[in-house]
This record gives structure tokens, C-alpha cells and sequence, in this order.
């Protein structure tokens, strides 16, 4: 696994993120409106009556606007989960060791020297980062 990819990850999981955001700003864009209106029963007896009535206020050019646009926020949604489940896929047949090294600097973005820390290493952030690349050569 490069990486550009692992790096890719985190990018997906963001972009996942602010276009479900993006999706939900789209969704408050339709005008909802409510009002009552008078009437009677259609049959005997015609007694007075107030309803009402709810409805979206847009034109058939917004809605299509708004329906591309979403369209285009889906795609962009189902591609970086694509692409997130791929790299989660690839992680699950790693030793724990490796996922918890990868987790800490790709995905938590921490320098060597934490990510020793973290993993209680004795040698250092340098031994971990040899460890890494040892183990990036052998796959």
C-alpha cells in the first residue's frame, strides 16, 4: 500500500464528511411554505372548514438544479467510500502492530517520535519508522 494512498484515506474520510454537509445545505435550499384556507365539506352538510395546505416554492429549473447537484455530491460521497473501504479492507489483514503504526502517523498525522511514544517503544520514533519501512518493503 503507498502512501499516496493512505493518504488518500484521510482525504476520503474528510470529503465524506463535508459532502454529506453539502448535501444537507442543499436539502435546506427548498422553500417550504404552509397556509390555511376556508372551505366546506363537498356534501351535505355544508358546513365551513379552514384546511392546510404545505407545498415546496421552486420552479422546475431549481429543482433540476438542485437534483444535479446532488447527484454530482452522491458520486463524489460513493467514491471516497469506495475508495475509504478499500484501504480498510487492505488494513484488516495486517498484524495489530502495523495498523496501530499506520493509524498514528497516516491517519492521526503524529511525528515518529509519538507514534514511539505510543506504542511504548524503547528505541524511538527512528526505530518505528525503520520497522514501517522494513515492513512496506516485504509486501
Amino acid at each position: 500500500m503507498e502512501k499516496k494512498l493512505l493518504n488518500d484515506y484521510i482525504d476520503a474520510c474528510a470529503v465524506i464528511k463535508e459532502t454529506e454537509a453539502e448535501i444537507r445545505k442543499l436539502e435546506k435550499k427548498k422553500k417550504l411554505v404552509q397556509d390555511k384556507v376556508s372551505g366546506s365539506n363537498p356534501e351535505w352538510p355544508y358546513e365551513p372548514r379552514t384546511f392546510s395546505v404545505g407545498g415546496t416554492v421552486e420552479t422546475v429549473g431549481d429543482a433540476n438544479q438542485l437534483s444535479f447537484e446532488k447527484n454530482i455530491l452522491e458520486t463524489r460521497r460513493k467514491e471516497a467510500e469506495a475508495l475509504k473501504a478499500q484501504v480498510e479492507e487492505w488494513m484488516k489483514d495486517l498484524p495489530f502492530r502495523m495498523q496501530r503504526i499506520i493509524k498514528y502517523k497516516y491517519f492521526d498525522k503524529l511525528s515518529w517520535e509519538e507514534v514511539a511514544a505510543l506504542m511504548k517503544s524503547k528505541q524511538g520514533g527512528e526505530a518505528i519508522r525503520l520497522e514501517f519501512y522494513r515492513f512496506k518493503r516485504k509486501k
